[in-house]
């Protein structure tokens, strides 16, 4: 049965932490000498916000099920030597989390990074206490772009989706959490308005200071 309270969904990488240049120079350590290289526009495209096996899929098909989840290990281990002692939140993040919980407004970390990446990242921030449920992709029959780990989350805090808001920084995020019909906010870290918009957001701000964001929120939120 669907929820009937209020919540605020957040993904984690480049949307509460910026950290999507870093996902993109690990990735380029571990898949470049396998013959996949990025730039920022087809990281954007193809990389940013899917599932890890999603990605391992599409630019691993040769290799078994065993040895591309080495692989995609090492890209994690890459990626969390690259963060370790540089997390910094995304501006204005910090006081809108502080907001919802003085307003006793659930909130619910939405992510297709593997776990021990999220609860780094959160623990980085210090703002696990935060966040009454993490919710990782992967852990999921299906992770973003399927509206899945967003009902997942909803169901977790007994939110409607029509109540709530959700924050995502990539196309399968936005995707992902407008299927689940939350209306979504796009934080532009590393994609501009037009494809934010695009994806299915209802507005996009670059930074959660943003007058229209607050706004927004407040009214939703009835605080």
């Amino acid at each position: 049965m669907p929820g009937s309270g209020k919540a605020l969904l957040f993904d984690i990488d480049g949307t509460l932490a910026d950290t999507d240049a870093l996902h993109l120079e690990a990735f380029n350590q571990v898949l470049g000498p396998r013959g996949h290289v990025f730039d920022h526009a087809r990281f954007t495209r193809e990389l940013q916000g899917f599932s890890t096996a999603s990605i391992s899929e599409r630019f691993l098909p040769d290799e078994s099920p065993k040895h591309q989840a080495v692989i995609m290990e090492e890209k994690e281990e890459a990626f969390r030597k690259l963060v370790a002692g540089r997390i910094q939140p995304v501006a204005g993040s910090m006081t809108l989390l502080a907001a919802a919980d003085r307003a006793d407004i659930p909130m619910v970390a939405v992510t297709n990074a593997p776990r021990l990446n999220a609860e780094m990242l959160l623990s980085g921030l210090g703002i696990v206490h935060r966040f009454k449920v993490l919710v990782i992709g992967d852990e999921l029959a299906h992770g973003k772009p399927h509206p899945l780990p967003y009902l997942e989350g909803l169901r977790a805090v007994n939110a409607a989706s029509d109540l709530s808001v959700a924050f995502e920084d990539s196309r399968s995020g936005v995707r992902s959490a407008s299927a689940a019909g939350i209306a979504t906010i796009g934080i532009r870290t590393s994609l501009g308005h037009a494809d934010m918009m695009a994806a299915g957001a209802v507005m996009t701000a670059k930074t959660f200071d943003d007058p229209e964001l607050i706004r927004f929120v407040g009214t939703t939120m009835n605080w």
